[in-house]
């Protein structure tokens, strides 16, 4: 995370001035919106795209080259892709990220399993992260998902992968909390840290483009969160926790209360730097500057797979003074922790509390 750093300072001038051009630390790559889940929280399964081939994202990986701190591969469920291994490779070839992150369903056991061995000794010095999907206890996970027998799916997938015991492997869990689950979640948050995952991480279930869940009736109200989110971060508070850990944690805390200002007072809470530091790439090849807007920024297979032509054109400018100018709000997960790399007092917060007081 210190290499980042030095970048915090450029990203910061270039939302206020617009110089210097800058690429993107954090990259989402969704692959596929094909799911063999049916999740309530979630419709994108019913949406349809001419995917990217392997040979397409090496020719865009290869031109945005080094650039990339944190990849994120999505979906759908990016294990129903059978080139995963293979994309995950011309990715690494090209542009070496710190982090390769994977959030999956965890339904196909035997191909995850398969997939994560192979794509852990193709890329042995990025750090992978695989983060299951569990927004319940057995049958409540179930009905979230709409697929019989899902949580012993997800469990048994869980357990196999905690066997592979890679050094640069990290399994995580991952909770959407939503309406259908939040008056439970302490029960959830407590059975799923049993289970001693790498980490355990929550979002708030939203209303996405992306997603095709506009206008949905899924997320919790404010009350109802906060008092689920509170939860965890008292957890989080009495952890024993060492190392890059503890700093992980802190801006987990950060989150959860970042998330509660939004929903409270619904705007823009630390400045937005998507568009700026982050950016996403569709199945068929739009970038967007977010999964929750996901306006088209331009598409790569008109612009010969030139991310940088897309990213510094005038649509770009145009979708990140909106951003800049707080015409829009959101709790989504991945752009905020890149925000909160960029808020000083956030930092000052996570460092404090890693370093000083860790407990307060």
């Amino acid at each position: 995370m210190l290499e980042i750093l030095p970048k915090i300072l450029l990203y910061k001038m270039n939302r206020k001035f617009g110089f210097p051009r800058i690429m993107p630390m954090n990259y989402t790559l969704s692959l596929l919106y094909t799911c063999n889940s049916r999740c309530k929280t979630c419709n994108i399964w019913k949406k349809e795209a001419k995917n990217l081939s392997v040979s397409e994202i090496e020719y865009t990986f290869s031109k945005i080259g080094k650039a990339p701190y944190w990849v994120t591969i999505s979906g759908g469920e990016p294990f129903l892709r059978k080139d995963l291994p293979e994309i995950c490779k011309v990715i690494y070839r090209n542009s070496h990220p710190a982090i390769l992150n994977i959030p999956s369903n965890g339904i196909l056991t035997n191909q995850i399993v398969k997939f994560v061995d192979q794509i852990t000794d193709n890329c042995p010095k990025t750090q992978i992260i695989i983060n299951l999907s569990i927004d319940g206890i057995e049958e409540q996970h179930d009905k979230i998902r709409q697929i019989p027998g899902n949580y012993k799916k997800v469990v048994n997938t869980y357990n196999k992968l905690k066997k592979l015991k890679k050094k640069n492997l990290s399994i995580g869990i991952h909770t959407v909390i939503s309406k259908f689950n939040v008056k439970d979640f302490s029960y959830i948050a407590n059975t799923l840290m049993e289970k001693n995952p790498d980490s355990y991480i929550t979002e708030i279930a939203e209303e996405r483009n992306e997603l095709d869940t506009m206008n949905s009736d899924i997320t919790p109200d404010q009350l109802s969160y906060r008092s689920a989110i509170d939860f965890l971060i008292h957890r989080i508070k009495n952890g024993k926790f060492k190392g890059m850990n503890k700093i992980t944690q802190g801006f987990r805390i950060e989150y959860y209360n970042l998330v509660k200002s939004i929903l409270r007072d619904k705007k823009q809470v630390i400045p937005c730097y998507s568009g700026i530091a982050s950016a996403q790439i569709s199945p068929d090849g739009d970038i967007w500057s977010c999964c929750i807007k996901a306006n088209s920024l331009g598409n790569l297979r008109n612009h010969d797979y030139d991310f940088k032509r897309i990213w510094f054109g005038r649509r770009a400018q145009k979708e990140r003074k909106t951003i800049i100018n707080k015409e829009c709000y959101c709790p989504l997960a991945n752009a905020s922790y890149t925000n909160m790399l960029m808020d000083i007092p956030t930092l000052i917060r996570v460092f404090y509390r890693s370093f000083i007081k860790w407990w307060s």
